[in-house]
């Protein structure tokens, strides 16, 4: 059953936007500008190509960042944050403001 836009909460939305365990830190990632596959996949330790793949596919649906294709050999596909995107700055400045407030190693 689909539920009506009215019915819908921001906030879980805006929550399912995010739930990706990759997804901050690619959006994060990709404040520093545009950025070719294999750069941003060498800037995110951890993440494997299989994740990135899937991660970006769900941002670019959600309208998140903008995918670039290149007609060249090999293919060159850059990845941007959208306005959309852009948009959640603030709200990882908030999520690391609070990080560094509050993530303190314990003594």
């Amino acid at each position: 059953m689909q539920q009506n836009k009215i019915d819908t909460c921001p906030f879980q939305e805006a929550m399912d936007l995010m739930s990706g365990k990759w997804t901050m830190t690619i959006i994060n990632t990709l404040m520093a500008g545009k950025m070719r596959f294999k750069v941003l996949e060498r800037s995110i330790p951890g993440i494997n190509t299989r994740m990135l793949v899937k991660e970006l596919k769900q941002l670019e649906k959600t309208g998140v960042l903008t995918r670039t294709a290149y007609a060249t050999v090999p293919p060159t596909v850059e990845y941007a944050l959208s306005e959309k995107g852009i948009s959640l700055t603030p709200v990882l400045a908030a999520v690391q403001d609070w990080a560094l407030k509050n993530m303190e190693t314990k003594n």
